[in-house]
Formats: structure tokens, sequence, C-alpha cells
């Protein structure tokens, strides 16, 4: 929950003002709750109060490790309660009216950000950090707070809509807000790492289908951008290079599983994708995090990324369940400018066939020993052939 002098400094803020080099206005409202809501682009001329009576948000999650894995666990039970598959009509991110309140007070917006009313992470500062060197500095059965933050990003006012039809004028204040609301939650003490991601069709657990994603500011770094510095690292120890660079080249050179190649981003199905469908974006420079993409790149992916998920769209006979996360360097790193990870986004399917999803089964949930039933290079060629 933030304090009152944060609410009140992040309520004062200028409701225009420029979000890095994307002019959206902006503007902060507090929920009934104590929540704090930020308003981006056709932001209400309107103060709309949230007039509902709300009790503060009783968030009691907690991290535990695991020395076996080297990895925090969030145990989040109050989560149990949150809303689950309403109605059309009772949607809790569509506008407000004067019958029906929900959690956007105004009649209508363009991209709202608010907090998660039943937020896995919760509370700061945290002190989870690094544990170190397999966490053998920690106690056997180390429990700590689960501090730091859950937001909610609704695309669109509109339910009936998705991200593959916003327009790119559109898509251009979502990138702002994930821009500002990972650069603010950054500057929270405590955060190790900002992850903005979609979770889209109740094939993969959406609990809710109106047009939204989430964004989750963890006090430690995950676990798979963890592998993935690690595995960099031993990268430019042996062969003096950056890994992501080398990768992505690779891909290039070899094109048979590339899916879009622009002026400023690369699109392919990687060589050992996990996932039936599965496709990794990357920017042609690379850079840790969205704040230090060139406006051009910002400009070119408000186009590129809803063509990608459109094709997604017409692989099956309904709309392709799917996730999609940006991976952005840690914020130390990020912090130091001393970051080698390579920001791009990850996009993937689990249906692997009109009416079939992939299950992780006992090898993958099991193990974590993944078996693709569709080869990489005719996942490419249907993508790009649905262009």
């Amino acid at each position: 929950m933030p304090s009152p002098a944060r609410s009140a400094c992040l309520v004062k803020a200028a409701t225009l003002r420029r979000v890095h080099d994307l002019p959206v206005r902006k503007k902060t409202i507090t929920l009934a709750d104590g929540r704090l809501l930020t308003y981006y682009g056709d932001v209400p001329a309107t103060y709309y109060p949230d007039r509902r009576d709300l009790a503060r948000p009783d968030a009691s999650s907690q991290l535990r490790y695991d020395h076996l894995l080297g990895e925090w666990v969030i145990i989040a039970s109050h989560r149990q309660e949150r809303t689950f598959r309403p109605a059309d009509d009772q949607c809790p991110l569509c506008p407000s009216t004067p019958r029906r309140l929900t959690e956007i007070p105004a009649p209508r917006y363009e991209v709202a950000v608010f907090e998660n009313r039943f937020p896995a992470l919760s509370g700061g500062p945290g002190d989870a950090g690094d544990p170190g060197p397999a966490g053998t500095a920690l106690p056997l059965l180390a429990a700590r707070p689960a501090a730091g933050r859950c937001e909610v990003i609704c695309f669109s006012s509109d339910h009936e809509t998705s991200f593959a039809s916003l327009p790119p004028a559109h898509v251009a204040i979502v990138m702002a807000a994930w821009i500002d609301r990972s650069a603010a939650l950054a500057q929270v003490p405590g955060i190790e790492q900002v992850y903005c991601f979609e979770n889209r069709g109740k094939d993969i657990g959406a609990t809710l289908s109106h047009p939204h994603g989430q964004i989750y500011a963890y006090p430690y770094v995950g676990p798979r951008t963890a592998r993935m510095l690690h595995a960099s690292g031993a990268y430019r120890r042996v062969r003096g290079r950056n890994l992501f660079d080398d990768l992505v080249q690779a891909e290039r050179d070899n094109a048979e599983r590339i899916v879009a190649d622009g002026s400023h981003w690369t699109a392919f199905v990687p060589f050992a994708a996990r996932w039936p469908y599965e496709v990794h974006l990357y920017p042609r420079h690379r850079v840790a995090d969205l704040a230090a993409l060139p406006a051009a790149a910002k400009a070119e992916f408000c186009e590129l990324y809803p063509d990608l998920l459109r094709r997604f769209d017409r692989l099956f006979d309904s709309p392709a369940p799917y996730i999609s996360g940006w991976h952005q360097a840690p914020v130390r790193q990020v912090l130091a400018g001393t970051s080698e990870f390579a920001l791009h986004l990850e996009l993937f399917t689990m249906r692997r066939a009109s009416g079939k999803l992939k299950y992780l089964a006992g090898s993958e949930s099991g193990m974590g020993a993944f078996a693709n039933d569709v080869l990489p290079e005719e996942a490419a060629r249907r993508l790009r052939d649905l262009a």
C-alpha cells in the first residue's frame, strides 16, 4: 500500500507531460481503498471519484526460498478470492456507469493502469534480493514478506476488442504506459526486476476477458532472467562476445525461422522453441530495457507487434490463447549501466492445432524437460504465410 506522501506526490503529477519521447497525457487518481490508478492518452477532463465502499486490501503474501532450485516462490493464498470469469456485463475493467461501479471510475478511457486488488506481491521495500550462490547464507526454511508491486494495465475501454485490433496510435499509448510504469517501479526501494506481460484466453488461465495485461515488480531477479544472465556471462567469458547479439545474428543469417524483419526489429521462432508457436521479438540494436528504445523502434513496434498477434489468431479456427511478455534487464544493472542483457518480447501459444492444447504434463511440469510437437521451421513458415 502506498504511503500517503507517495500517493499525494503521484496524484499531483502533471496531467500533460511527455512520457519519455512519446507525447502522452497521464492523470493519476486514488481509488476508494487507497490504490492508485493512472489514465494514459485521452484522459478524463472531469474528475470522477471512486464511489465504491471498499476496505483496504489485505494482502498477506509470503516469499519462501527453494534451496534445491535456488528460486523464490510466492505464496499468495488470498488470491483464491479474486474475481473469476465474470459475465461480460459484470466486467470490473469496463468503465463505470451510474448503475454499476467498476475499478475504472471514468465513463471512458484509452489506457488505464492501477494497483491489483488481489496482488501476488505488495508492500515494500522488500529485502529478498539476490540470495547469493545457491542461497547458502539463508536459513533452510527461509521466508520473507512478498514485498513488491502488481499492477493491471487495461489496453482499452472496449470490452470486445483485443490488442491485435488496436491501431498503431493506440499501441503507442500502451507502450508509453509500459515505459512510464517500468521506470517508476524501478525507483521503488527493493525492486529488482519489472515484467510487463499479457495472458490472453481462458485456455491459459486468464480470469478476465477484457483486453488487459499486468505489470509485476519483483523483489528478486526472475528465475528465467537469472538463467539467461548466467548463460550470457559464461558465453562472454569463453568467447568474449555478447550471447544475445550472436543468437539474433545467427537467426538472421539462417533466415529459415525469421517471421518478420523490419528496419528496427527482428521476429523469429527460436531454434530450440519450447512451445508449438513461439516468436521472439528483438530490436536490431541491443538495449537493456523499454526506456532505452529509440523513437523509431517504438514506432515500428506499434505496427509490427499487432501484425504478429493477428497472425497468431489466423493459425486456428478461433483466436489463439497466448502469453506475451517483455523481458527487461534487472533494475540494478540498468541503473548502473552495466547490463549486457537484451530487451526482447516473447510471445507464445500453447495451442498446437485446432482444438488441441499442449499440456505441460509429466516431462515438462515434473522435470522442466520440454518436448515440442511442432517443428520450429514449420511454425515459422506458417506464420510467414499468414502475414
